[in-house]
């Protein structure tokens, strides 16, 4: 069966703190009505630091949707291929053995995804497979699990590659003072993960069964409002309730399968917000540290979209990984609303891995890869 392997992690190197980011609130937002519940909402989040791809400064100001949007592909080239290594590497792969790349993203577009660039870039075989998915939000990183393996599963021995970059601070928008959008700006944050699904050997989740799941009529919980500014978030109150109706998905998917949800030995969850978690394990009826991993990404990176479950998974990794033979579920949640479920076990062994100097890169590691733009990123093990 696929194997979902080792992630790799990079967050830019500016950071926001909570209490930066409440002070901003109260110095930009001095006048407004809803002040102290945006407040109260952004320091209920749980989230303690972000990491942003410029100064805050910079973030701030709005030079317009199309200076936007190249600033996202120039900082996608200038960050996705020390990842992508990283991740082959952890895989034991080289660029020549991925037949096919998933790339998420719902905080920039382009058009040939980045998925033709990568290949033209990073050494991908020219007849590699290319799945850019841009609409599913913060579901998409659980998506991405989800269509590797069933492309593996459907080609056996094939590989699968995900990438999933996330620049939530380029969809900062100064004149937009719903509640929503102000919560927003405390919460989200910046990061580019990687990861390869295996379609034979490795270490890591063993890829079982998966399943998806929609909420009926909640299209407009959470969605962009494209404007001339950009992409605008709109995120309804029904939202952080989420979970009495998305529980009971990951419920019937685990019970298919002759499995207990509430008795698995890790889960690796899209953390949208601290109640969401909590509802979570108040309905599966177990204990909130299990979800520990989930908790430390949203405090220490904020929700970064499309990429918590991979940094989810990337701390099961460091923790050392449970027991061979450890039944868990990965799922992410978004827009729709969407849920993406997989259902697997811990297996495998450490995988021989190339030298770090034959993963193709594009560019030397020493050599700055977008200039004047700042690319240094710290990639978390």
């Amino acid at each position: 069966m696929p194997v979902l392997c080792r992630p790799a992690v990079a967050v830019p190197e500016y950071t926001i703190t909570r209490e930066e980011t409440l002070e901003l609130a109260r110095t930009l937002h001095a006048g407004h009505e809803q002040l102290p519940l945006v407040l109260r909402l952004i320091g209920n989040t749980g989230v303690a630091k972000r990491h942003l791809v410029q100064p805050i400064e910079r973030t701030l100001a709005h030079p317009g949707f199309e200076a936007r949007n190249a600033m996202y592909e120039a900082q996608a080239k200038a960050r996705v291929p020390a990842v992508v290594a990283e991740a082959l590497y952890h895989a034991g792969l080289e660029a020549r053995d991925i037949d096919l790349i998933v790339y998420v993203s719902c905080t920039g577009f382009t058009m040939p995804s980045l998925t033709a660039w990568m290949i033209n870039t990073l050494g991908f075989r020219t007849d590699t497979r290319q799945m850019p998915i841009a609409q599913l939000g913060c579901a998409a990183g659980g998506a991405a699990i989800n269509r590797s393996h069933d492309f593996c599963a459907a080609y056996p021995g094939a590989n699968a590659l995900i990438v999933a970059c996330e620049f939530c601070s380029l969809c900062y928008q100064p004149a937009d003072l719903t509640v929503g959008n102000l919560l927003s700006n405390g919460l989200f944050g910046d990061a580019v993960a990687a990861a390869v699904v295996r379609g034979s050997g490795g270490t890591g989740v063993r890829l079982e069964h998966n399943g998806s799941h929609l909420v009926p009529d909640s299209e407009e919980w959470i969605a962009y409002k494209v404007r001339e500014t950009g992409f605008h978030f709109m995120l309804d109150k029904r939202v952080p309730g989420t979970m009495e109706q998305l529980a009971p998905a990951l419920v019937d998917l685990a019970a298919r399968h002759g499995r207990d949800a509430g008795r698995q030995d890790f889960y690796i969850i899209h953390a949208g917000g601290p109640r969401i978690l909590d509802d979570l394990a108040k309905h599966l009826d177990v204990a909130p540290d299990m979800f520990r991993f989930s908790r430390d990404t949203l405090t220490e990176y904020g929700n970064i979209a499309s990429a918590v479950v991979l940094d989810a998974l990337r701390r099961l990794f460091d923790e050392g990984g449970p027991a061979a033979g450890a039944t868990g579920i990965v799922a992410g949640f978004g827009p729709g609303i969407t849920a993406e479920i997989s259902l697997g076990s811990w297996t495998g062994a450490e995988p021989e891995r190339p030298s770090r100097e034959t993963v193709p890169l594009g560019a030397p590691r020493s050599a700055p890869l977008v200039s004047p733009l700042p690319t240094t990123a710290t990639v978390a093990r």
